[in-house]
């Protein structure tokens, strides 16, 4: 069986180098005798890996030493809730800007722990683009200013950061992580869910700068505290141990294709080719300011709506797999993570001139 080429918003495709060696691994981890997923998290092969990903990640990221890491569970949605455990008390104000779907998201759960203002919104052009940054109604006394540097759904990207002054930016990154390089020192806290461009779903990542953990409340839940985690290592419970472990593996082969520099380059020529090949024809069309398109997550929606059946079922028969849109866009998206190979988009691309000249 050959593997299709999976444009699914996550869980998303797995680079196949990594999918091949966790299989040659899967009974017997370096010679251990024992399968990765029935280690003790808390037995010395473990934390090897556990380590040895830990490091290769901060390298990816030239993570700060006044940066922790936490390989955590509960999806970046329990972050939505963590955040503002964590930080609120700090003034009882914090900033959001609401950018898409998951901003939504993020801005209803955090009116639970404290007051929320919405420094920036572009709900008024259907989540098009970014509001600029000189528009942003930024509050001095926040205590952090929250925002969704690509959103999902939506093909939305921040080109740039806000001037939040000394006020930490938290940032939500589940879907644009490790596509590029990112200086960490911008953010207080970024978090993300694997299931796009690190690994399997299960595991979630937070990257913290430790002056901010210990900021939690007495009401704060012991497990969604920052300084838990932080205390033990990650090991407080049970971690989610073989998502952990392909993260690493997935880390491995991004150092091997030369860091966050190189694979920036083979995103944005991916990115760019079906920008173009969707600007190009008129059949298709791209919603997104300019500015403000994803390298990630790419919409696009078809002249005739009443063909968009064809178009999917047509793509299936080539191994183009899961470009249905978000049922909240309609349409059409190709999410093209760094384990999309750029014969995928290739591939899309011809399909894509084929259909409309067929259709058209």
């Amino acid at each position: 069986m050959s593997r299709v080429f999976n444009f699914s918003a996550g869980p998303a495709m797995l680079p196949t180098e990594v999918i091949q060696q966790a299989q040659q691994e899967i009974l017997d981890w370096n010679g251990s005798g024992m399968s990765v997923m029935e280690m003790s998290h808390r037995g010395k092969e473990f934390i090897e890996i556990a380590s040895t990903a830990e490091a290769d990640l901060r390298e990816l990221l030239a993570i700060p030493d006044n940066y922790k890491v936490l390989f955590l569970q509960g999806g970046a949605s329990t972050q939505f809730a963590m955040v503002p455990l964590n930080l609120m008390d700090r003034t009882g104000k914090a900033d959001y800007a609401n950018t898409g779907a998951w901003s939504k998201k993020a801005i209803s759960e955090g009116k639970r722990f404290g007051e929320v203002n919405i420094c920036a919104s572009s709900e008024e052009d259907g989540f098009n683009s970014v509001p600029a940054f000189d528009s942003w109604n930024l509050s001095s006394d926040a205590s952090y200013v929250h925002i969704t540097p690509n959103e999902t759904i939506g093909g939305v990207v921040y080109q740039g950061l806000p001037d939040t002054g000394d006020v930490p930016i938290v940032a939500d990154m589940s879907s644009t992580i490790l596509s590029r390089p990112t200086n960490v020192s911008d953010y207080g806290i970024i978090y993300t869910g694997a299931q796009k461009n690190i690994g399997p779903a299960g595991l979630t990542i937070v990257i913290v700068r430790e002056d901010l953990i210990g900021q939690a409340g007495d009401s704060c839940p012991t497990m969604l505290n920052y300084a838990t985690h932080d205390k033990a290592d990650s090991m407080a419970n049970t971690p989610p141990t073989y998502s952990w472990y392909l993260a690493g593996l997935v880390f491995k082969w991004l150092k091997d294709k030369g860091g966050l520099s190189a694979m920036a380059e083979i995103n944005e020529r991916k990115a760019s080719k079906l920008y173009a090949a969707i600007d190009g024809n008129d059949f298709y069309s791209n919603p997104v300011a300019i500015q403000n398109r994803s390298w990630m997550n790419v919409p696009f929606i078809l002249k005739d709506a009443d063909l968009d059946a064809s178009f999917l079922e047509g793509a299936k028969e080539l191994g183009l797999m899961t470009l249905k849109g978000h049922r909240s866009v309609g349409g059409m998206r190709a999410s093209i993570y760094n384990a999309m190979p750029e014969e995928g988009v290739d591939t899309l691309i011809q399909y894509m001139n084929d259909f409309a000249a067929k259709n058209g």
